[in-house]
């Protein structure tokens, strides 16, 4: 199997996200399988455990921005602390500093991590999408558009990271 280029991991990441979101929605878990699939592993357990935390969770816009989040858990899934060093509070440490790297870029991107500032600022508005109502009136502001980038661009910026700290793809 010959082994991709780093810049080619990089645009499946991009590519992925946009289109998982845009076919699919849920924002962590579009994040998730974009990473994982550019990456070219898979963990079922990381990606349903995202499934709850789409628009700054459960649909409230009320938190992180769950590509983010999505984006976070992958990061620790690779990097993080074992339940058998669960006792050593220094073990996380790398996946605290990669995950802070991938906020720090966000923030940069787009001003803030809460869904509700990055509708604001992406729409002009925020939504409310457990009103039908509002729900509608994201789809015709271009709420598909504007997420399904962002979501590309931050399983991008993740897999950077990833790949900055020394995973290397099959």
């Amino acid at each position: 199997m010959v082994k991709q280029s780093r810049e080619k991991i990089l645009e499946k990441a991009f590519e992925l996200g946009q289109k998982f979101e845009k076919k699919y929605t849920g924002c962590a878990q579009t994040s998730i399988a974009a990473i994982f699939q550019a990456l070219g592993i898979w963990n079922d357990d990381v990606f349903k455990a995202g499934s709850g935390l789409a628009d700054g969770l459960g649909l409230t816009g009320d938190g992180s921005c769950g590509a983010l989040t999505g984006a976070s858990m992958v990061i620790s899934y690779l990097f993080g602390r074992e339940y058998k060093d669960f006792g050593d509070m220094y073990k996380p440490m790398k996946s605290y500093k990669l995950v802070k790297d991938l906020h720090d870029k966000y923030v940069e991107t787009y001003g803030s991590c809460r869904c509700y500032d990055v509708q604001e600022s992406l729409m002009g508005r925020t939504y409310n999408l457990w009103d039908p109502n509002d729900l509608e009136e994201a789809f015709q502001s271009g709420m598909m558009e504007n997420c399904s980038k962002l979501v590309g661009t931050i399983a991008k910026y993740a897999t950077e990271i990833i790949l900055d700290a020394g995973f290397t793809p099959e």
